[in-house]
């Protein structure tokens, strides 16, 4: 019965190190970056301001994949074994699943969207509390269209990058 739990533990305890550490390295990534003062990359601002919010791009949009790559690593809802498809319908979507249940393809690519686009509000917010840092809504804009980039792509290309997953 030990060696059962232990097998278990290691086995969702590999699959937390495997798809859910990086999205939680990345952020804390993100996190200690935007606690940093203020850098000149070149000294000229237009060139600054356009280098910096290409990284915003970049770095919200491999969030975003990231959290997709965990959420997508769920195994998919089944509808209930012995529901009639009439009160299937009417629970088949609704809020969260157990894990057992699994998750709506759906909710696999919008809970990476909901949860990218809290962090970069609040990373914004977080910079406000940084001297010679300020946070800012255009940049939370800029940072939402990084995971909308990803998203799109990735819906795009599902098929193509399932096996990179």
């Amino acid at each position: 019965m030990l060696e059962c739990c232990i097998i278990l533990f290691m086995g969702k305890f590999s699959r937390f190190i495997r798809y859910w550490l990086p999205p939680i390295i990345w952020m804390a990534l993100i996190f200690y970056l935007s606690s940093r003062l203020r850098v000149s990359a070149t000294g000229k601002f237009l060139f600054d301001f356009l280098i910096f919010k290409a990284l915003h791009v970049i770095e919200y949009a491999i969030l975003y994949l990231l959290l997709f790559r965990a959420f997508y690593s769920i195994k998919n809802q089944q509808p209930a074994r012995n529901a009639t498809p009439a009160s299937n319908a009417s629970h088949s979507d609704a809020g969260w699943h157990s894990v057992a249940g699994g998750l709506t393809i759906s909710k696999k690519f919008l809970y990476p969207i909901i949860i990218s686009i809290l962090y970069a509000v609040l990373d914004e917010l977080h910079q406000t509390f940084v001297p010679t840092r300020e946070g800012k809504l255009r940049d939370a804009i800029i940072d939402a269209a990084g995971i909308i980039l990803m998203y799109i792509y990735i819906k795009n290309n599902l098929k193509i990058i399932k096996k990179f997953l």
